[in-house]
């Protein structure tokens, strides 16, 4: 079976000035493991990326590495950027760098130096969930582990070799998160289902905490892998199903009834000031839903 109904809070939606004491106010609260959100940035403007892509251009224009046919990309930069083709010489580099500068969310919070941080001051015994929206994910793999992660959770999205991935993961002691955005359909995600320790479905578009819950995401989670949660739970037993963004005492109901037993929730406990009770109130919807759902085999 999954592992049972649990609560994670989000610390972004704490006081990042005293991240370590409110990560110890959590579990002082009951919180079951802590939900770390790793962001990577991006790149927001067409001048940013030209800028940066002219530059590479002008150190490599003495290359003697053989030009490769980007044309379309010189148009690109004189028509969009306004970057003379003269200063130009498009190289394999070039498109490297492109890949570089493809960021995952908007927002950038924290890395493994501070999970490091985290992991001294804690103890081992906090479980830590390291939600990756990063845009490659395999690079942050080993450093995450050697800071003390325990679970890997990167997007679907962000990867073109989700499978060498898990090995990579698991191989570097962690177990396997894997995630999807609300735009992203279920089925891609159903292949791996049995490779994977946790599904992750996102009921916001990642990015920034405090966003509004979108209740046509809990579909998903019923969705995930074909017939509904009996289905799921007959063929993933030991599959743990996560709900992020925007989940509280208002929205929880919609996620344990979906099948969801593992819920991360940011503002309602951070800003709570009774975290307890919330997460108290979380864990036992979410309990009450799966002993449904048990009865009713």
């Amino acid at each position: 079976m999954a592992s049972g109904c649990k609560i994670g809070p989000s610390i972004l939606n704490s006081d990042l000035a005293s991240l370590g004491a409110e990560c110890l106010r959590m579990l002082d609260s009951g919180a079951d493991y802590l939900h770390l959100d790793v962001m990577d940035g991006t790149v927001s403007s067409l001048k940013a990326e030209t800028v940066s892509l002219a530059h590479l251009c002008i150190l490599c224009r003495k290359s003697t590495m053989a030009s490769l046919n980007y044309n379309w990309l010189d148009e690109w930069l004189y028509h969009k950027g306004g970057i003379s083709k003269e200063s130009l010489l498009p190289l394999p580099a070039l498109w490297q760098t492109l890949s570089l500068l493809r960021h995952f969310v908007p927002n950038i919070t924290f890395g493994h130096p501070v999970v490091e941080s985290l992991r001294k001051q804690l103890g081992q015994d906090p479980f830590f969930d390291m939600h990756m929206m990063v845009s490659r994910p395999e690079q942050w793999v080993k450093p995450m582990a050697v800071a003390g992660a325990n679970q890997y959770t990167f997007h679907l999205e962000a990867t073109e070799n989700p499978g060498a991935l898990i090995k990579d993961i698991r191989e570097n002691g962690m177990k396997v998160g894997l995630a999807i955005k609300p735009g992203t359909t279920v089925e891609y995600l159903a292949p791996w289902a049995n490779q994977i320790d946790m599904a992750l479905v996102m009921t916001v578009e990642p990015g920034f905490g405090g966003q509004k819950f979108m209740e046509d995401m809990m579909p998903k989670v019923k969705e995930v892998f074909g017939s509904g949660v009996h289905w799921l739970r007959t063929q993933f037993p030991s599959l743990d199903i996560e709900v992020d963004g925007g989940v509280g005492p208002d929205t929880i109901h919609k996620c344990a009834e979906a099948g969801a037993n593992m819920i991360v929730s940011g503002s309602a406990i951070m800003r709570s000031e009774d975290p307890r009770s919330v997460i108290n109130l979380l864990r036992n919807v979410c309990s009450e839903a799966a002993q449904k759902r048990s009865l009713d085999r």
